[in-house]
């Protein structure tokens, strides 16, 4: 599945149904026209549809201010080359200071025009209000963010100016940016991750974004280049202080690149600037692996290979497809990716079997054996040990799964007075290091555990937290962020932090900072889990609704494919970093449950709990 189908934003809650038309006259605005198929007009923000082409068309003479509103909010909807004709509809002096690549307002729908208001001699024309619903924004380095729908108003101000037929009326005063309907978002971007590597670490985290479906009406670039050039640009602020990019500083598209092509074994050819010129082998290596992660998901052609090349049009490496995966988060660390849980009668943790049919296998040492009772587990990522959560949640245990005769070792004990204010279930992140919250009111931590034994180090969360309390936590597989469940006033919140490490490599000073809020639409969520590079599976509740589950992008983004088919009764639910193995998950009425690709979700174990992947 691309990241164009996994992420994409909330199609709006209104459709608007497309006029035929066999002929017609547009007043103001845009034409829209598929890229086959009958010719039919299409008003701003009535579907996402890929297929729809819009075109912008200038303003009529003697146009009224409402015209000229509604036909600018339009005409910023098509790719029109540098927005020349939406300019047509703003007075030369604004035209020249508007910036639509300053960021993106996305509504639920397409702005409303609110009442007009005529100036007077201290503020002559007219003032118009646009009022909607906010979801999210888009910054200029192309992150989307999304928030809490939050109720939009701006105003646009128009002027009169001496046009060739007289009197025109134009805008000389806008919001900044683009204003856009989610459907008119998702009809015009589409995602991509860009990959940088983890701050002194050999393997890569993904950065997402958000780039033009077709052509960038400000720099004229395809998908592709576009996306190399958001890779060269550098990573986006909220994930720069744990990442860094082996391109020198300054790198960039050679002067005047605006396409990158592909020859006929599909190598793509990459022209940099004088910047990177002199990069060693291994450094440019390094640099197309960056290019390959980016683009596997992106374009319709396959890559082969990515040739970088300096300024003079000579090779600089060469990297072929698939070599890149040497810098996966996951690579060398030996798992294999099986499914556990744990075993309902005599609380053992086991290996779900890959048909119903078959008895499940007990684990090797004392977690399966049945000598440590647990109600929670975690696998370390290379499965050769797990940490378990015992029945009353006061206690976190450690212990090979590989291997025979080694007792399992207490590394963290609660005070909490109930199951609840005790211990959260553990995880652990690709560098072997073991996570745990403990939600004892009166002693609340996050605690990281080097290499998964003690003792116990505090990690300081730094910003975000706002007197809520830890419930769950998951590592992502590149350990650069953190899935946190924060529970307040009955409200369990989902949100991803920056996992920040300071001082030695072997021994750092770790904290959680820049708390960001992914599922902002939803009344609680009750469960998550690591999906992908920058994608999670949550189980989740919209006020007024029903529990789902659904896909979410760390982003907060969705797509019109993110809800799951419905399961009653989730208690929890894990999935693989590779995104094409099945989800599993518990349901308090069909026990362990697994949905295959294309099909629906199947009772593999009728008793169990804690269904899990690695990490």
């Amino acid at each position: 599945m691309d990241a164009d189908a996994r992420r994409r934003p909330r199609r709006d809650a209104l459709r608007l149904s497309a006029l035929l038309m066999s002929g017609g006259v547009l007043l103001a605005g845009c034409a829209s026209m598929p890229d086959s198929g009958d010719v039919r007009a299409v008003k701003a923000s009535p579907r996402a549809d890929s297929q729809v082409r819009v075109y912008a068309v200038q303003p009529r003479p003697g146009a009224d201010p409402g015209e000229i509103v509604a036909g600018f909010l339009e005409a910023i909807t098509s790719d029109d080359a540098n927005f020349v004709i939406a300019k047509t509809y703003l007075t030369p002096e604004t035209a020249k200071t508007w910036r639509p690549e300053a960021g993106t307002t996305v509504l639920e729908a397409a702005p409303d025009r609110g009442a007009s208001t005529r100036g007077d001699s201290d503020n002559p024309g007219m003032d118009y209000l646009l009022i909607g619903k906010q979801i999210a924004r888009v910054d200029s380095q192309h992150a989307y963010q999304a928030i809490t729908p939050t109720d939009y108003r701006s105003t646009i101000h128009l002027s009169q100016q001496n046009g060739p037929d007289g009197k025109e009326w134009r805008i000389d005063k806008l919001p900044e940016g683009l204003v856009l309907g989610a459907s008119d978002f998702e009809r015009n971007y589409r995602p991509v991750n860009k990959y940088y590597f983890a701050a002194g670490r050999n393997h890569v985290v993904a950065d997402p974004i958000f780039i033009r479906q077709r052509m960038d009406p400000i720099t004229r670039m395809d998908p592709v280049t576009q996306s190399v050039k958001a890779l060269l640009d550098g990573p986006t602020n909220w994930l720069k202080p744990v990442v860094e990019s082996p391109f020198p500083k300054g790198t960039a598209l050679r002067k005047g690149v605006t396409s990158l092509t592909f020859d006929d074994r599909n190598v793509l050819k990459v022209p940099l600037n004088d910047k990177a010129s002199n990069v060693g082998q291994t450094q440019c290596d390094r640099m197309a692996a960056q290019i390959l992660f980016t683009l596997k998901d992106l374009s319709a052609t396959r890559v082969e290979q990515v040739e970088l090349q300096r300024s003079d049009n000579s090779q600089l490496c060469v990297r072929s497809s698939g070599t890149e995966e040497g810098y996966a988060p996951d690579h060398a660390l030996g798992g294999t990716g099986k499914q556990y849980f744990i075993d309902h009668d005599k609380s053992r943790l086991a290996v779900l079997p890959d048909d119903a049919k078959n008895t499940p296998a007990y684990v090797p040492g004392p977690f399966g054996t049945g000598q440590v009772p647990m109600s929670k587990v975690a696998v370390a990522r290379d499965e050769r040990r797990a940490a378990a959560v015992s029945k009353d949640s006061r206690r976190l245990h450690v212990a090979s799964i590989d291997s025979e005769g080694e007792p399992a070792t207490t590394v963290v004990q609660s005070r909490g007075k109930t199951e609840s204010t005790r211990l959260s279930a553990p995880s652990w992140d690709r560098n072997q290091d073991l996570w745990i919250a403990d939600r004892d009111p009166a002693h609340p931590a996050l605690l990281r555990l080097a290499n998964g034994g003690g003792p116990a180090q505090k990690v300081e969360i730094v910003e975000g937290l706002d007197g809520a309390r830890i419930d769950t936590l998951r590592v992502s597989a590149d350990g650069a962020r953190i899935a946190l469940l924060l529970e307040k006033d009955g409200r369990t919140a989902l949100k991803i932090g920056r996992v920040e490490r300071r001082g030695p490599k072997d021994n750092p000073v770790v904290s959680i900072a820049d708390l960001l809020s992914v599922a902002p639409q939803m009344e609680t969520v009750t469960a998550v889990s690591w999906a992908g590079p920058s994608r999670l599976v949550v189980v989740a509740k919209e006020s007024g609704g029903v529990q789902q589950v659904l896909y979410l992008q760390t982003d907060g983004s969705t797509s019109a494919t993110s809800v799951l088919p419905g399961l009653n009764g989730v208690t929890a639910v894990a999935a693989s970093n590779e995104e094409n193995r099945p989800l599993v998950a518990h349901s308090e009425g069909d026990g362990i449950v697994r949905l295959p690709a294309g099909a629906g979700w199947q009772t593999v174990v009728p008793k169990g709990s804690s269904p899990i992947y690695p990490g």
